[in-house]
C-alpha cells in the first residue's frame, strides 16, 4: 500500500511506481528506442520528477531487462537481436498455445464474454496502429487471465514485457491487421468449444504469423520466408 505523508502527498516509493510504469509505457510506445542512452537527469525533467524515483525506476527496469549497461555508453534501451527475437517468439508460442488450452477448459461464461467483447470492438483495418497494439494487448491479457494459472500468468506478463523492445507493431503491415483478427476469432471460436487442443493450436499458429510480421519487419522479407540467413528455414 502506497504511505502518504504528512501533507497527503505521495512518498518516495509511490513516486517510483509511478516513475516505472511511465517509462515502461515510454518504451512500449517506441517513445524510448532500442539503442537509447538513458540518462538518469534527463528522465528525472522528462518525468518532472526528483531523480532519486527516477534511479529506483531505472533500477527495476534493469532487472526487468529492459534497460542494460553498455560500454563506453551507459545505461542504454536494450536491443534484440535476431537470435533472441526467435527465441521470444518461441516461448510466446509454447506459453501462449498454453494458456489458450487452459482458457479452453478452465474460462468462465463471463470470460469469454469478455473475450468476444473485446473482438467486436477491434478497430480494424483503418485503425491507428497504437489503437490497434492497445486492443491487441487488451485481447491477449484478457486471454491470460482465462487460463486461471497465476504462474503462467506472470510469465507471460515478463514476456509481454521484453516485447516492449520490438518497437513498431507488427499490426502496422498491411493486411496483418486482419489475419490477426481472424486468427483472434480462432482461438476464441476453440475457447468457447471446450476444444483445448483446437484452442492451443489456434493460439500457436497466431504466433507464428506474428513471428513471421516481426521477422519481416526488423529483416525484411527474405528473412521471414526463411531464406536469409538465420531465417525460419534455416
Amino acid at each position: 500500500m502506497a504511505r502518504t505523508n504528512d501533507d497527503g502527498g505521495d512518498t518516495q516509493e509511490s513516486r517510483g511506481e509511478i516513475a516505472y510504469a511511465r517509462l515502461k509505457e515510454s518504451i512500449q510506445a517506441g517513445e524510448l528506442k532500442p539503442g537509447q542512452r538513458i540518462r538518469e537527469i534527463e528522465m528525472a525533467d522528462r518525468l518532472k520528477m526528483s531523480r532519486t524515483p527516477v534511479r529506483e525506476a531505472l533500477r527495476r527496469l534493469e532487472a526487468d531487462g529492459l534497460l542494460t549497461f553498455a560500454p563506453y555508453r551507459g545505461m542504454v534501451i536494450a536491443e534484440l537481436d535476431h537470435q533472441a527475437v526467435m527465441e521470444l517468439y518461441q516461448m510466446r508460442e509454447v506459453l501462449e498455445g498454453t494458456a489458450a488450452g487452459l482458457a479452453a477448459r478452465h474460462a468462465s461464461e463471463a470470460e469469454i464474454s469478455v473475450l468476444r467483447d473485446i473482438m467486436s470492438n477491434d478497430p480494424g483495418e483503418d485503425g491507428d496502429p497504437q489503437r490497434l497494439a492497445t486492443h491487441n494487448r487488451q485481447f491477449h491479457g484478457a486471454l491470460y487471465r482465462a487460463a486461471h494459472n497465476r504462474y503462467l500468468l506472470k510469465t507471460l506478463n515478463v514476456l509481454r514485457d521484453a516485447m516492449a523492445l520490438l518497437g513498431m507493431t507488427t499490426l502496422s503491415l498491411t493486411g496483418r491487421s486482419d489475419t490477426a483478427r481472424e486468427e483472434h476469432a480462432a482461438i476464441v471460436h476453440a475457447v468457447e468449444a471446450r476444444d483445448a487442443a483446437a484452442a492451443e493450436a489456434a493460439a500457436r499458429a497466431h504466433i507464428r504469423s506474428a513471428q513471421r510480421a516481426r521477422i519481416r519487419i526488423m529483416f525484411g522479407d527474405e528473412a521471414a520466408s526463411g531464406g536469409g540467413p538465420g531465417g525460419e528455414g534455416a
